[in-house]
């Protein structure tokens, strides 16, 4: 045990969730890895206390398995100062238009999972007085589009999710922070035509989730260019915007 504060990252193995770790290990937080693969998990792990001279374990989590978040929160051995949801599914939307299984993942992977086991967090902090919860939604959720939109949707319940909780948990000394990345290059993209002045990498991500977590941000768009692209985008006629082809 260490007087160092500590950071959970759910979504450890993910390009964003391996470069949060880092930018927080760098700072002298203990992080734990949680996923749904311990062992691809425990090599990151091991770089980070090589790297860092700090602790770094590993935990399995589910996103999808919401009957055992209660045990899984129970089972850690400190509650941490920080938790960071990373968890996502982009899917694909062709399928999901036709495949309710797919559709159905899409949407808990990125909605129902993520807002559930933050939730459950929250009431944990609120308890202690204190803690900051990160949970990285997607500029995506801005507003429905037709190549997307049921990720989309996800994203944006996941968005306004976090956006009550942070109203009541401020009251109660707990910090709530919305990460909205725009186009990362990962291993999700692969393959995805990305407009190149809009997109990061993974550690501007992880950077930012540290940056946020610090400054008390509320809602971070990481690249400032998507700001202003969400919020044209937002305030077009809904009679222009549906014929638009994105």
């Amino acid at each position: 045990m260490t007087s160092r504060k500590t950071v959970l990252v759910l979504g450890g193995s993910s390009d964003i969730g391996r470069a949060a770790a880092r930018a927080f290990a760098k700072a002298g937080y203990d992080v734990g890895l949680a996923g749904r693969d311990v062992a691809a998990l425990e090599p990151d792990a091991a770089d980070l206390r090589a790297r860092y001279s700090i602790e770094a374990s590993t935990w399995r989590f589910d996103v999808l398995d919401t009957g055992s978040f209660d045990g899984f929160v129970a089972g850690l051995p400190v509650l941490p100062d920080v938790v960071v949801s990373i968890v996502g599914l982009l899917g694909v939307q062709q399928n999901a238009e036709s495949d309710l299984a797919h559709a159905t993942t899409i949407m808990r992977s990125n909605y129902e999972g993520p807002s559930l086991i933050l939730g459950l967090f929250a009431e944990k902090f609120l308890g202690r007085g204190n803690g900051t919860i990160v949970g990285v939604s997607s500029v995506a959720g801005d507003r429905g589009r037709a190549s997307n939109y049921v990720y989309g949707s996800a994203k944006a319940g996941f968005s306004a999710f976090l956006s009550g909780l942070r109203a009541r948990a401020s009251r109660g000394g707990v910090h709530v922070v919305t990460v909205k990345p725009g186009f990362v290059r990962t291993k999700m993209t692969e393959g995805m035509k990305l407009i190149g002045p809009l997109t990061v990498d993974a550690p501007v991500v992880g950077d930012a989730i540290l940056g946020a977590v610090e400054k008390k941000t509320d809602v971070v768009y990481v690249s400032g260019k998507w700001r202003l692209v969400m919020l044209i985008i937002k305030t077009l006629p809904e009679a222009v915007f549906k014929k638009l082809k994105f």
